[in-house]
Parts: structure tokens; C-alpha cells; sequence
């Protein structure tokens, strides 16, 4: 009965974890290039009161065993890096990754971040910025005053159109070989870890690369009634844990009441 108690606990805590994970998710509905996580569970250490194959004399083998699980808990959290809706918003600025990719930006220590998020300003000093005022590297230039016009190609290719000519240049993106192992610090920010690999740069739509879209932002890839179902799924498991613990109490007021 300790051990329902327990186990029962162990259950609870582990869905608990997985509403959070629904709730942010739910949090973020809105939020530009958010990549949804989900939760993965595994069976807490098993107690063996006898072994399956254990010998029983005469040359008897017990076919099966008897072993009773502790629970579970919470193995990981991962993101699942698929595209979100393609939204336009017609500013010149704004650029989405159709496909596989990201983009590059200097965090104020001078490491590397990737972003989905693009959602992109122009600075003071023609830098370009994200909508933090983080500098967005991935081959950006910096756009010269009196630029009239900018063009970005699927494949990268910028034009700055301006009174004393053009300018190209060409955008590269980053991927990951294991992009669900990237830490996310926040604001739309990853960074790279020794579980996702160093990151690979190469131009839009060529080898695998996803293309670009100007004019247009990509939306997160959260799926609302996909996630309603699941925190009512996270919810009545929580409760059934709860009964269980209910039970194994009830139990344990009888066996306490024995002598009476």
C-alpha cells in the first residue's frame, strides 16, 4: 500500500510536468516561429520478488516472475521543429524559412544564437536587427542611407536597391544534425549543444536547405485542439493517480482499524 502511495505520487508529478509543457505550448500559440516541445515518459525501477527461469526443483522453471514497477517520471522534454503556417505581412523586412534552417544572431557576449523568427529591423547604423535589437548575422549586410528598396530571393539572394546603385549580397542559413538537442535560452533563441551537433551552414534551397519567404513571418506549429486533447488526456490521468492514492489510503485505515 506504501508503495501505490508512492507510485501513485510518482504518476502525479510526471503529469504535472506534462501539463506544464501543454500549457507553454498553449502559451506560445501566437508567438512567431515557436516550435512546440513534447514530453517523453519511462517506467521507474522494477522490485523483483521472484525471477522469471528461476529453478523450483525437480527441474521445474518458474515461467514468468513477479515484479512491481515504482512509477514513472519524466525522461525528457524534446522540440518538434516542424514548419508553423506561413503568414504575410507585406514589410520587406519580415522573412520566413520554408523548410529545414535558421537563422544566425550574435547574442551581446559575442556567442552564437538561431532563430526561426524572422521578424527583422533595420538599426541606427543600417545593422540588421531582430525585434530584441540582437544583430542578425547569416550574411546580412549593413543597408547603406538612402536605400529605396530591398528584394530577398528564395535562395537568399539580396538586392539593396538604392540612388547610387545596387548592392548583392548572398543569406546562408544554419542546420542542425540533431536540432531537437538545441537549448533554448528564450526569446525565440537556441543554442547549439554537443547533443545537436555543430551547426552547418549552406545557402537556401540548395542540399536539403529550406527557401525564403519575404513578406512573410512563420507562425508557430503549435495545433490547439491537438493540445486541448492532450491536457485533458494530462488531466484525467493526474486524477486517476489521485484515486489511486485514495485507495491505497482507504486501505490502510482498514488494516489500521483491525483491532477495533
Amino acid at each position: 500500500m506504501l508503495r501505490a502511495l508512492y507510485s501513485s505520487a510518482s504518476g502525479m508529478e510526471a503529469q504535472q510536468m506534462n501539463m506544464d509543457v501543454i500549457a507553454n505550448n498553449l502559451a506560445n500559440v501566437n508567438t512567431t516561429g515557436f516550435k512546440k516541445s513534447k514530453i517523453e515518459f519511462q517506467d521507474l525501477l522494477y522490485q523483483t520478488t521472484s525471477a522469471a527461469g528461476a529453478q523450483q526443483g525437480a527441474g521445474n522453471q518458474l515461467p514468468t516472475g513477479v515484479q512491481v514497477g515504482h512509477g514513472s517520471r519524466a525522461a525528457a522534454t524534446s522540440r518538434v521543429f516542424t514548419t508553423g503556417e506561413l503568414t504575410q505581412t507585406g514589410e520587406r523586412m519580415d522573412v520566413a524559412v520554408n523548410g529545414d534552417g535558421f537563422f544566425e544572431v550574435q547574442l551581446p557576449d559575442g556567442s552564437r544564437a538561431y532563430t526561426r523568427a524572422g521578424a527583422f529591423k533595420i538599426g541606427p547604423d543600417g545593422t540588421v536587427k531582430t525585434s530584441e535589437g540582437l544583430t542578425v548575422l547569416s550574411g546580412f549586410q549593413p543597408v547603406p542611407a538612402g536605400t529605396t528598396n530591398i528584394t530577398i530571393s528564395g535562395t537568399g539572394f539580396v538586392t539593396l536597391f538604392g540612388a547610387t546603385g545596387n548592392t548583392d549580397f548572398q543569406l546562408q542559413l544554419a542546420r542542425f544534425i540533431n536540432p531537437a538537442g538545441l537549448e533554448s535560452i528564450g526569446r525565440n533563441l537556441y543554442q547549439e549543444t554537443q547533443s545537436s551537433g555543430q551547426a552547418e551552414l549552406g545557402n537556401p534551397g540548395e542540399n536539403g536547405f529550406g527557401t525564403l519567404e519575404q513578406g512573410f513571418l512563420e507562425m508557430s506549429n503549435v495545433k490547439v485542439v491537438e493540445e486541448m486533447v492532450k491536457l485533458i488526456m494530462a488531466q484525467r490521468a493526474y486524477e486517476v493517480n489521485s484515486k489511486s492514492i485514495q485507495a491505497a489510503d482507504e486501505n490502510l485505515r482498514l488494516s489500521a482499524n483491525l483491532r477495533r
